[in-house]
């Protein structure tokens, strides 16, 4: 199955849509991987990164990223987000695979240029439960900047989500 993830509990049918601010690109419907999804426990505009350490990542990496939690995945999120993702309720729409192309498989990134009609929505309404009940850490940190830096430069697989939105680190500067 795939899924969709909204704070609306009211969505019928998703239409194609363009990526925001990129009328240039075909519009479709996006959809993730179950193996993805928990990247979409949080609210839509929460900014997150989300590592995974895979069988090419180097050993120092894991002890650094995930040091004794006896992980392999972590999402990282802000302080200032952390009662709305506490206190947040999602809809989890479920989606037959037909119809839709990987395009991107580090991401589990699904498309469909089609309209598509969900066979079922579920509410989720302990978000955090649904995280750390899938094994992943979830770290809150007061800036997500540094991390996204140590991330880039590291064998880790990743996905940095909603980052517009995150706070600056005037510690950087």
């Amino acid at each position: 199955m795939l899924y969709h993830f909204s704070e609306n509990p009211e969505i019928h049918i998703f239409a194609p849509r363009h990526p925001a601010g990129r009328d240039d690109e075909r519009a479709v419907v996006w959809a993730i991987d179950a193996h993805h999804a928990p990247h979409y426990y949080v609210p839509r505009d929460c900014p997150r990164i989300c590592v995974e350490a895979g069988r090419e990542t180097a050993e120092s990496d894991v002890e650094k990223f995930f040091g004794l939690s006896g992980v392999r995945r972590m999402i990282a999120v802000e302080a200032g987000w952390y009662s709305r993702i506490r206190d947040g309720k999602l809809y989890r729409y479920v989606f037959h695979p037909e119809g839709f192309e990987l395009l991107d498989s580090n991401a589990g990134y699904y498309v469909s240029p089609h309209p598509v009609t969900p066979i079922a929505v579920e509410p989720m309404d302990d978000l955090i439960g649904a995280i750390v009940g899938v094994d992943i850490e979830l770290r809150v940190m007061p800036s997500l900047m540094r991390l996204k830096e140590q991330v880039l430069a590291s064998t880790l697989h990743y996905s940095m989500i909603r980052m517009r939105n995150a706070v600056p680190d005037t510690s950087l500067e």
